[in-house]
């Protein structure tokens, strides 16, 4: 006699769109839409908050404070020379969608071959040698002591 345990999670609901950044990118409504990297949102992330500081008190909520603490903590670039540096060289390629920029620039692969596994949709559109040359220059923008 086998016995019917109750699960123990709850079922997922499947996403309502047929978003999906597999070797397709389908990002349904969210295609076109501007992407940052996570260095990018750190920067405008502070600069809001400083102005905000200077005009008036701010209360920081508890996620304003856990989303900073993230990107201080995963955000590559930290000074912003380098953050636009990196952000000129991605849009460069204009062949690239803006997702995968973003993900290039916040992912900071060290291999053509890594960054395809990661970013799955990139394989067709940029050869590993001009991908691996995009890569090398981003990596020397990278400062680890910032």
């Amino acid at each position: 006699m086998s016995t019917v345990h109750a699960p123990t999670a709850r079922t997922r609901e499947k996403p309502s769109g047929d978003e999906e950044a597999a070797a397709d990118l389908k990002l349904g409504e969210f295609q076109s839409v501007p992407t940052l990297t996570l260095s990018e949102a750190r920067l405008l992330i502070n600069a809001v908050m400083d102005h905000r500081k200077s005009i008036r008190k701010v209360e920081e909520t508890d996620v304003l404070m856990k989303t900073q603490d993230y990107l201080d903590v995963f955000a590559r670039f930290k000074q912003k020379e380098n953050i636009e540096a990196v952000e000129r060289m991605l849009s460069a390629k204009q062949e690239l969608e803006l997702f995968e920029r973003s993900q290039l620039g916040s992912l900071c692969c060290e291999t053509a071959e890594e960054a395809k596994t990661l970013i799955p949709s990139l394989s067709n559109k940029i050869s590993d040698s001009d991908l691996q040359e995009l890569l090398d220059d981003i990596t020397k923008l990278r400062n680890f002591v910032e």
